[in-house]
């Protein structure tokens, strides 16, 4: 029997990231360059660190729409479609019964995006759409983890629908900040922390998730999110156009 050298107090919660059996070979015999047990530990360590960064990274988004009172820049129906594909992938995720650390980011994210939704179209004047859609979104959210509801036929063809539906809740964005030649209120933070964690998350899903689904989905948000990085970096210093989506202007009208 293998000595346990690490206090169990540490050596406890390990094991129940990365299971037992690497817990012994990686960290008991110090066997750290067995290579199965690196490829897991190491995606495992990553997907924790996805799933945690999900919990912040969209909270400069929404300090800095509340501070400057201003969605400039920022565009509604990427948000919108952003949250479907939240909720879609955490059903599916959770159905299919894959580890929380693969996909858990998605529900973190997914609550922030359904506030700065909301904000955003409070401060576009459309409160009431806002009411409504926050309520359908509860009721979706209900229907599409039931079983009885939607079978697994059904949310199998919904999660491959949110394949472009990522790529398209992106395109929105991509094309408002080409046309402004502007960022605006859009988080460099948010950025290119999505950036860096679907290029992460795309090793993950490689490592754990054996579904062409989810890696295809992944691949492409990758690419999607590397657009912006990539738009976020050129017109970083770009002037501000005029703002017609801040609070204090609609104040003096």
């Amino acid at each position: 029997m293998t000595e346990h050298w690490l206090p169990e107090f540490l050596r406890s919660p390990l094991a129940a990231l990365i299971g037992e059996e690497c817990t012994v070979t990686l960290v008991d015999q110090l066997n750290v360059f067995e290579p199965k047990c690196l490829r897991f530990a190491l995606s495992k360590g990553l997907g924790l660190g996805i799933v945690l960064g999900g919990c912040v990274v969209k909270l400069p988004q929404l300090f800095k729409i509340l501070k400057s009172k201003s969605v400039a820049g920022i565009s509604l129906s990427s948000y919108v479609l952003e949250l479907f594909a939240n909720i879609i992938t955490i059903a599916y995720n959770f159905r299919k019964g894959y580890d929380f650390t693969t996909y858990g980011e998605a529900l973190f994210i997914g609550a922030q995006n359904y506030v700065i939704t909301l904000l955003i179209m409070l401060m576009m004047g459309r409160a009431s759409l806002g009411m409504a859609a926050g309520a359908f979104l509860v009721v979706f959210t209900y229907a599409i983890f039931s079983d009885t509801l939607v079978n697994s036929t059904l949310l199998s063809a919904l999660y491959g629908l949110t394949i472009p539906l990522v790529v398209s809740s992106r395109i929105p964005q991509i094309y408002t900040i080409h046309k402004n030649k502007y960022t605006g209120q859009l988080s460099a933070f948010a950025v290119f922390n999505y950036f860096f964690g679907t290029a992460a998350r795309l090793y993950t899903t490689l490592v754990q998730v054996d579904d062409s689904l989810v890696l295809t989905g992944v691949v492409l948000a990758t690419v999607a999110n590397g657009i912006l990085a990539v738009q976020m970096l050129y017109y970083w210093n770009a002037p501000a156009p005029k703002d017609k989506y801040r609070l204090d202007s609609k104040k003096n009208e």
